[in-house]
């Protein structure tokens, strides 16, 4: 297995320095510590923190370096396998700092010799914690936090002193390091990556405990009646599902198997469970989580409120590291599947109108149960090519749907009258159908069969919107003009009915949590995505070789094009927002120029007190990211203060 290399590697890299270059001018006080400058740890002081991590410090390289000759590293298996596991999601959640998608690691090393592989830390952190407790994570956070203080605290010290204080300078919280927090690396956002970093790596905090009756929370009397599941915050979707069916129950639960809960419910969590539940984040009864100052906290309604309220909906890597979670869980429900298609000929003078329609009847659609994940077309290629009667160019709505009942007749009464509706208004020109319906007995049952098994690698930017009644309902002309715009660069958009009553009515503990409060007014959450390429070949100006260099020309493009196709949608839903986990970083202000408005809304306020109080020197540190407004990412990879100096054109060597 390709994990082997980075263990194998550890004591050699270690042993011998590594020569970087680094530019001049980004003062210590400025900037957080980058492997090759004066403020960078010692190979002493990581040796010590690898002590009191019981020699689970790991020094990585970029995992698909494998593949280029003159890596220290290349071995044809490994690249092999490299090859073969890129597109996949389980291979790059198994590795300690790959990430879904290239471009957040700045396309270091791909898994192909053609691409750039130089020296250096390239887009990929430099050591990582693989964290198995949550005193492991603490370690990390003391080791990376900014205050200087005396040594490096045991194992056994640190369990003993789990509540104590954040103030005691006994810890070694001293170094200024950027931390950044990676379970599977399942983020279009690229939060769980960053160059020359410390990554606490949480994938393997993946204990599942199931309460068949009640939860007691911690420090309190509350006693919570009903299921629950106590996990782990690297927990996968899969693994949840798994064992939560063993018990007859489920969770509100994401779609890809190797999706972690801890990043999933910190953004709030959409689900086809959602219209009936609520989203993952109002499921959540309690949390153990590291702060910024390194405590091990317990939080829920009773015990630290404020931060109960904020890790429920905040974001990720920015209140703390989430060690552990309990969850509402409920009896499995049983499951009607199949394919939608609604829609007409894109040739069709009604073309336009009629996917306008399908639209705004979405909300007394999923008011009657219908839920799921669709795509809306304008004028695209027919997604079930062959089926008889279907047009190769057609306009409409069609995805993978769902129906919450134990009757396969169920699918016809929601879908018959509106068909009838369509027939008459359309004049015979559409159709709406249900193709390949199917039971499934229980949640798992279903999830088994209809998982996101979707492809990882390459690069891409994504836009979105949340949509409501009113959005979709008020003004069909104006909504007409908008999902033409949304529509164009594509040809189709995610149009994903994951919102309604379960999510308006939902109950969080503690009254209410930090989502977005668009989503208590929204139906449907609508994204677009495009992919960015390379190049032409060209040889390398150091080594001579023929290299795809990446094409910044070509993700600026990217993003013109979906800010502008996106525009009409945000003027038509002022104040709604968007789902901060499907969205985009506030990269030169191209997509959200309000990320604060478009991803928390009136939340911001209190989000950004919480922040500043918990993590008063900004140990975390993300785009886009309650409390970021302080620092920026400088092109060669350095996080720095904003208004500090520029970099100059000198560059220093150190030993690292």
């Amino acid at each position: 297995m390709h994990y082997k290399s980075y263990l194998s590697l550890l004591l050699l890299l270690t042993l011998c320095p590594v020569t970087l270059a680094v530019p001049r001018g980004c003062p210590q006080s400025t900037c957080k510590a980058y492997p090759g400058t004066p403020s960078w740890p010692s190979r002493r002081e990581w040796h010590r923190l690898n002590e009191t991590l019981d020699g689970r410090l790991i020094r990585p390289v970029a995992p698909g370096s494998a593949c280029h000759e003159g890596q220290p590293n290349f071995d044809e298996e490994e690249c092999s396998a490299a090859e073969t596991g890129w597109s996949s999601y389980a291979w790059h959640a198994e590795d300690p700092v790959s990430v879904m998608w290239d471009n957040w690691a700045n396309f270091t090393c791909l898994p192909d010799p053609e691409m750039p592989c130089g020296g250096g830390v390239g887009g990929y952190p430099a050591y990582v914690v693989n964290a198995t407790t949550a005193e492991h994570v603490k370690a990390g956070v003391d080791f990376g936090e900014a205050h200087r203080a005396g040594r490096q605290e045991s194992m056994v010290e640190m369990k003993k002193k789990r509540e104590r204080t954040a103030d005691n300078e006994n810890i070694a919280r001293k170094n200024n390091i950027r931390l950044v927090v990676k379970s599977s690396g399942h983020d279009f956002l690229g939060r769980s990556i960053a160059p020359g970093s410390l990554s606490i790596w949480v994938h393997h905090l993946n204990d599942i405990t199931f309460h068949k009756d009640k939860f007691r929370l911690t420090g309190s009397k509350t006693v919570i009646r009903g299921q629950a599941v106590t996990c782990g915050g690297g927990t996968s979707m899969y693994d949840l599902y798994r064992v939560t069916d063993e018990h007859g129950a489920t969770v509100v639960g994401g779609m890809a198997k190797s999706v972690s809960v801890g990043g999933y419910l910190t953004g709030g969590g959409h689900s086809p469970l959602s219209p009936d539940y609520g989203l993952a984040a109002d499921q959540v009864l309690e949390m153990e989580v590291v702060t910024p100052r390194g405590r091990i906290l317990t939080v829920n309604e009773d015990r630290h409120p404020d931060l109960f309220w904020a890790l429920r909906g905040g974001g990720g890597s920015t209140f703390g590291v989430i060690t552990s979670v309990t969850l509402k869980a409920f009896p499995t429900p049983k499951v009607q599947s199949f394919i939608l298609f609604a829609g007409t000929s894109a040739e069709s003078p009604l073309a336009a109108d009629f996917t306008t329609f399908i639209a705004s009847q979405t909300p007394r659609l999923m008011d009657k149960g219908l839920r799921g994940y669709g795509w809306l077309a304008m004028n695209a290629t027919n997604p079930t090519p062959g089926t008889p009667g279907m047009p190769d160019r057609w306009s409409g709505m069609a995805g993978a749907m769902t129906v919450l009942d134990e009757r396969p007749e169920a699918v016809q009464d929601i879908l018959g009258p509106l068909n009838d509706t369509v027939q008459e208004r359309f004049y015979g020109t559409a159709v709406v159908v249900a193709l390949e319906v199917r039971s499934y007995g229980s949640w798992l049952e279903y999830y088994d069969v209809h998982f996101d098994n979707g492809t990882a690698g390459g690069g891409a930017h994504m836009v979105s919107r949340l949509l409501d009644e009113e959005s979709l309902t008020s003004d069909p002309e104006a909504l007409k003009e908008a999902l033409a715009a949304a529509t164009g660069p594509s040809e189709m958009i995610d149009f994903y009915l994951l919102g309604g009553k379960g999510v308006h009515d939902a109950k969080p503990r503690g009254g209410s949590n930090s989502v977005n409060p668009g989503w208590r007014k929204a139906y449907i959450h609508t994204r677009e995505s495009r992919e960015f390429f390379f190049s032409d070949t060209t040889n390398d100006e150091v080594t001579g070789r023929s290299v795809k260099p990446f094409d910044k020309i070509g993700e600026e493009k990217v993003k013109k094009q979906l800010d502008k196709a996106y525009e009409p949608l945000r003027k038509l839903t002022p104040g709604l927002g968007a789902y901060l986990n499907e969205a985009s970083p506030n990269t030169a202000a191209t997509f959200e120029k309000d990320p604060a408005g478009t991803f928390w809304g009136d939340n911001y306020k209190r989000l950004l007190k919480i922040k500043r109080s918990v993590d008063p020197h900004d140990t975390f540190w993300c785009s886009p990211c309650v409390g970021n407004e302080r620092w920026e990412e400088r092109q060669d990879g350095r996080l720095c203060r904003r208004g500090g100096k520029g970099f100059g054109n000198i560059d220093v060597e150190m030993d690292m």
